[in-house]
């Protein structure tokens, strides 16, 4: 039965805030401001980057590539979510929610592998600063960020095709903004252990392990701090790590609480909210937390 239920034509309706018909239009005027915000701001750091001279650093090389990273991010979720708020049309087809969902998952991996080759740049820069360019050459950079790619590429393949090989369900509502595993899982008309035993695998390989390097590079950088004897030294220190650490919480806090903890009927608005923050609300405030939080970046700006 649910193989004659399931047919690539059928599609999926996200549902996102259709229960909140009276807000469509203000949602609508909040969401297209927050990704033009998203797509300049990130857009102004890529920028940046690459004219200035001053930023020539394997530092905001790996920011560069974070906002090259937030743009696509974020182009994958929002201009949908647009359409449907204009047209209060949820509607989106079978290939385009598999498209959704892949490019939702390797971007949100990569940028977990990419946040820790960030703290392991911060790392080095402040506990080996003698032996820093040596070890953070331009090549070790491009191998840490196209490593990333082929690392997730065929694994994200893999995992959407074992998704949407599944029989799904009469019902195609996605009590979503977008197309994720946990939602779709919900919907299949057959045993998904293995496919949550993936998920929970991708999980673990380039989400947890990823966090677990950052932490290591954070305890060495705070030990490394507190023998630098200067008030002075100590706050520049941390000063250059701190734009990152607050990009790493906000993005880690609420992506860890979503896929994570076991969902519930209870639990299905709470997790949409949480999944703005690290698909749309982290994006739009990364720009703003580098450039504020950053006094190289502030120069470049101004200049």
């Amino acid at each position: 039965k649910g193989l004659d239920n399931h047919t690539v034509g059928s599609g999926f309706i996200l549902l996102g805030f259709s229960d909140h018909s009276s807000l469509q239009g203000l949602c609508f005027t909040v969401f297209l401001v927050i990704y033009l915000m998203t797509l300049t701001g990130n857009s102004v750091i890529a920028l940046i980057t690459v004219v200035d001279s001053s930023l020539h650093s394997p530092m905001y090389f790996f920011l560069r590539n974070l906002s090259i990273l937030e743009i696509c991010y974020t182009s994958v979720t929002l201009p949908k979510m647009l359409v449907g708020f204009l047209m209060e049309d949820g509607r989106i087809s079978f290939l385009g929610c598999a498209a959704q969902m892949y490019f939702l998952v390797l971007l949100g991996s990569i940028e977990c592998l990419l946040l820790a080759a960030m703290a392991y740049d911060r790392c080095i820069a402040i506990c080996d600063p003698l032996r820093y360019t040596l070890i953070m050459s331009r090549g070790l950079c491009m191998r840490l960020v196209v490593g990333s790619w082929m690392a997730v590429v065929p694994v994200q393949v893999g995992q959407t095709y074992q998704v949407f090989t599944l029989p799904f369900c009469a019902s195609h509502d996605l009590h979503h903004f977008f197309c994720d595993v946990p939602p779709l899982l919900e919907l299949a008309c057959a045993d998904t252990f293995w496919n949550r035993v993936m998920l929970y695998t991708i999980i673990l390989v380039f989400a947890i392990l990823p966090f677990s390097l950052i932490v290591v590079s954070y305890i060495k950088i705070i030990r490394a701090v507190l023998k630098i004897t200067s008030v002075l030294g100590r706050r520049k220190a941390f000063s250059t790590c701190s734009s990152h650490l607050g990009v790493v919480t906000l993005f880690y806090g609420s992506a860890t609480v979503i896929y994570l903890k076991r969902r519930s009927r209870d639990s299905v608005d709470t997790d949409k909210y949480l999944a703005l923050f690290y698909t749309i609300v982290t994006p739009m405030f990364n720009p703003v937390i580098y450039s504020l939080r950053n006094k190289e970046v502030r120069i470049a700006l101004k200049r």
